[in-house]
């Protein structure tokens, strides 16, 4: 009988953070915060630690939000919803007001990628930045489209055409000096140079 192998990847903490008036308020169930929860838990091999936030659209709320999350720990923010162009979809804002450093090119690909399924992706404002030795990304609001962006485009045998952006997170929080992060490549298959892949245990 084989004995089980402890998880060989070190443990990540990650702020999930969905902004949305109407659920912060109770008026509709949230689904941003499922849909970030399960698309990472199935993604990363890692150990996680989720600290969730349910916030209205309101700039100084999210900022106070991303502060904290990054000053907690987190190695990756990902927010959810308020990055079109409505008078109170201020989630961009917020964010590049805690930048220490912009990443344009996860925004430039979101939308590259979402242009596939719809038109309209070219309203959206998503943008990712450093603060600290933090990863914080804008993704859109809807579930389906949290995973499309993520994940990128597949053909019909599964094969990638375009690349998810989360294929570039890992390597993004090498370099910022946070945690190891590890994919399962039937989810998301990470790109790191050859000089930075890492070899665990194998587990059972």
């Amino acid at each position: 009988m084989n004995t089980p192998v402890a998880n060989p990847y070190p443990p990540v903490k990650i702020g999930i953070v969905s902004v949305s008036d109407r659920a912060s308020t109770g008026i509709y169930v949230d689904k941003g915060l499922p849909a970030l929860q399960d698309w990472l838990g199935r993604a990363l091999k890692n150990p996680l630690q989720f600290e969730p936030r349910l916030i209205p659209d309101e700039q100084a709320a999210i900022q106070a939000a991303l502060i904290e999350l990054v000053d907690a720990g987190c190695a990756l923010v990902l927010t959810t919803g308020g990055t079109g162009p409505a008078l109170r979809d201020v989630t961009p804002e917020a964010t590049l007001a805690v930048a220490h450093k912009e990443m344009p090119g996860f925004g430039e690909q979101m939308r590259q990628i979402s242009l596939n399924f719809v038109p309209t992706a070219i309203l959206s404002r998503q943008v990712a930045v450093i603060r600290q030795q933090t990863l914080i990304i804008n993704l859109p609001g809807q579930p389906k489209s949290i995973a499309e962006t993520l994940e990128g485009l597949r053909d019909a045998d599964g094969k990638s055409v375009v690349p998810g952006i989360f294929a570039a997170v890992p390597y993004c929080i090498d370099l910022i000096g946070g945690p190891y992060l590890e994919t399962d490549e039937a989810v998301c298959k990470a790109f790191r140079p050859k000089t930075a892949i890492r070899t665990f245990p194998a587990t059972n």
